[in-house]
C-alpha cells in the first residue's frame, strides 16, 4: 500500500527526525544550499573545516599514502584522495561505526574503490596497528581533525547537545563504555571537579560537580538545567555569556571524559613519528585549549630532539570568511609537522 511522504513541518523543521530534506542533500540539493547559504550546517550533514588550510599544510602528492585518523564525513579525505592520484591510497579510521559505514558508502559512490580507500573502525591511539593491517609501517601524510562532527552534534539520540533534548549518551562508539549520565553517577564530586577542571579549564568547577552529582541528569536538557539554574541561583552577579559559557565547558569536559580523548591523542602523539615516513607531514585540528596544548608541546619537544625537521611557527587559524559561512570552525586551530628525513634512531621519541 501507498503511503503518503510525511509533510515537510514549515521552512525550517524544529525537530531532528523532521529535516527528511536536509537529511537526504542527494535528492534535495536545493534545500540543502539554502541552508549553507543561511550560514548554517544542514542537519545530519558535516562541513569539513579549513580544507585548503590543511591540504597546504599536508601537500598530499601522487602515489602518496595518506591516514585520515577522524575521517568523520569524508570531506578531508575525498580532498586528498583526489590529489594522490594516481597510484596513492587512504587509509580512513573513525571511532563512530554508524558514520564510518555512511562515509564509506559515499565516497565508494564517488568511484574511491578498495584499491585507493580503506576504511577502519576504531580510534587513532591504534595508528600503528592500522598502518599493520594494510601491511604499511609508515604513511606519508597523516591528518586528524579532531572536533566532533555534526552528524553527532545535530542527532538528539547521540546525546553530545543540549539545544535538543536527548539522553545524556555522549559515546563517540554507542557499543563501547557508558554514557556520560552514568559517569557523573559514578564519580564523587572531587573527582568530577577535577575532571571539568582539568579537560575544560572551568573556573567553577567544584560547584558544577556538586550540582551535578546533586541532580543526577540522565538527560543533556537536565543537565544543562541543572548547571545554568544552580550557577546562577549560587552566584547571581555571573553574566548570561559565563553561565553559558560554564555549560558549554561542563559538557565539553564530560565528552572528553567519557570517550577518553586526551588519552587517545597522547597515544597518537607517541606514535605519530614512528608512523611517518621521513619527510611525511602531519596535520592536526583541534578544537579546544586542552588539545592544542597537547599538539603544541609534542611538536615543538619533537623538534628539539630532531625528530621533525620542521614545525608550524604558528597556530593557523581559519579565515573570516570561512568563519562567517560555517560558525562551528570559529573555534579550529591547525598545527602541522615534517619529519626529519634522517632515520628515527630506535627509542630516540621515546627518551625525548
Amino acid at each position: 500500500m501507498h503511503t503518503r511522504r510525511p509533510r515537510y513541518p514549515g521552512r525550517n523543521p524544529r525537530r531532528f527526525d523532521q529535516k527528511y530534506k536536509e537529511l537526504h542533500p542527494e535528492r534535495y540539493p536545493a534545500e540543502v544550499r539554502k541552508v549553507l547559504a543561511s550560514g548554517k550546517t544542514p542537519a545530519g550533514a558535516h562541513v569539513p573545516i579549513m580544507v585548503d588550510e590543511v591540504l597546504q599544510s599536508a601537500r598530499p602528492r601522487p602515489g602518496d599514502v595518506v591516514v585520515d585518523c577522524t575521517i568523520g564525513g569524508g570531506g578531508h579525505a575525498r580532498a586528498m584522495l583526489e590529489r594522490v592520484q594516481p597510484g596513492g591510497r587512504l587509509i580512513g579510521l573513525d571511532v563512530d561505526a554508524v558514520e564510518l559505514a555512511r562515509t564509506e558508502a559515499r565516497l565508494r559512490n564517488a568511484g574511491f574503490g578498495p584499491e585507493t580507500l580503506s576504511v577502519q573502525h576504531g580510534t587513532f591511539a591504534g595508528l600503528p596497528r592500522a598502518l599493520a593491517a594494510q601491511g604499511l609501517i609508515t604513511a606519508d601524510v597523516v591528518v586528524a581533525d579532531l572536533g566532533v562532527s555534526s552528524m553527532q552534534l545535530d542527532n538528539p539520540a547521540r546525546g553530545f547537545s543540549y539545544k535538543v533534548a536527548g539522553p545524556l549518551d555522549m559515546r563517540m562508539n554507542p557499543e563501547r563504555g557508558s554514557p556520560a549520565s552514568s559517569l557523573i553517577a559514578r564519580l564523587s564530586v572531587e573527582a568530577l571537579a577535577r575532571l571539568l577542571d582539568e579537560y575544560a579549564d572551568e573556573p567553577h568547577a567544584v560547584l558544577i560537580a556538586g550540582l551535578l552529582k546533586a541532580h543526577q541528569p540522565t538527560t543533556t536538557h537536565a543537565a544543562e538545567r541543572a548547571v545554568r539554574i544552580g550557577l546562577t541561583g549560587a552566584l547571581p552577579t555571573l553574566s548570561k555569556p559565563d553561565v553559558k559559557l560554564s555549560v558549554r565547558r561542563t559538557f565539553q569536559a564530560l565528552r572528553i571524559a567519557v570517550n577518553e580523548e586526551f588519552s587517545a591523542l597522547e597515544a597518537l602523539l607517541r606514535s605519530l613519528p614512528a608512523c611517518l615516513s621521513p619527510e611525511g607531514r602531519v596535520v592536526i585540528l583541534t578544537f579546544h585549549s586542552g588539545e592544542d596544548r597537547r599538539v603544541k608541546k609534542a611538536f615543538q619537544a619533537g623538534y628539539r630532539a630532531g625528530i621533525y625537521a620542521e614545525v608550524a611557527d604558528a597556530v593557523i587559524r581559519p579565515s573570516k570568511e570561512e568563519t562567517r559561512a560555517n560558525r562551528r570552525a570559529s573555534s579550529a586551530k591547525l598545527r602541522w609537522a615534517v619529519r626529519n628525513g634522517e632515520a628515527l634512531k630506535m627509542g630516540q621519541w621515546v627518551n625525548a
